[in-house]
């Protein structure tokens, strides 16, 4: 008598091969995806603004326009962070014109601990124009016991913002950081 099961068979486990081959494959690149999906999304930010994510400058060679812009800034401390943080006063200039404030820090603790602090701008739409030439949040600060330092940030409003008609009507813009405790030997 002929089996004739056996080809089928084999042809279902070829089947079973190819579903899971693919559904691996599948796995691999969700696994790829999560792992991709976080830079990517700070290029995309940085590229376009989003969610007040600012830009990063060498410099302003696009010059001063009339209008003014009021830049306010404000910070934030996580709990986990023994630091208190003095934020600039605001800063009423011509769009575009270079600016450099500073944030006071003081370690109240009595151990080094090294901190990091992220930005972003509100309006958000203002990201996009928002230039840093130098700021303490591109780096890790660490702050010795009871020691206190200025943080400078240097910015400009790019004039571009002026072709921008939905923000128009736009006189402030207040710059935003959020400090956090970063592991370290000091800390």
């Amino acid at each position: 008598m002929v089996d004739l099961s056996h080809p089928a068979q084999s042809a279902e486990r070829k089947g079973n091969r190819r579903i899971a081959f693919a559904l691996s494959l599948i796995v691999v690149i969700m696994v790829g995806a999560a792992f991709a999906a976080v830079p990517l999304y700070q290029m995309l930010c940085r590229a376009i603004g989003l969610d007040g994510t600012t830009q990063v400058s060498t410099g302003n060679p696009k010059g001063v326009i009339a209008r003014e812009m009021t830049v306010r800034f404000d910070s934030n401390i996580s709990n986990d962070l023994p630091w208190t943080i003095v934020p600039s006063k605001p800063v009423k200039a011509k769009i575009g014109t270079v600016e450099t404030v500073v944030f006071k820090a003081h370690n109240f603790s009595d151990k080094a601990v090294t901190g990091q602090a992220m930005f972003n701008v509100t309006p958000e739409l203002t990201g996009i124009y928002f230039n840093k030439i130098e700021c303490f949040c591109f780096t890790e600060q660490t702050l010795k016991p009871g020691e206190t330092v200025d943080m400078p940030v240097t910015f400009f409003v790019d004039p571009d913002i002026a072709s921008n008609s939905d923000l128009n009507t736009i006189r402030d813009i207040t710059l935003s950081y959020t400090f956090y405790a970063v592991p370290s030997e000091g800390s």
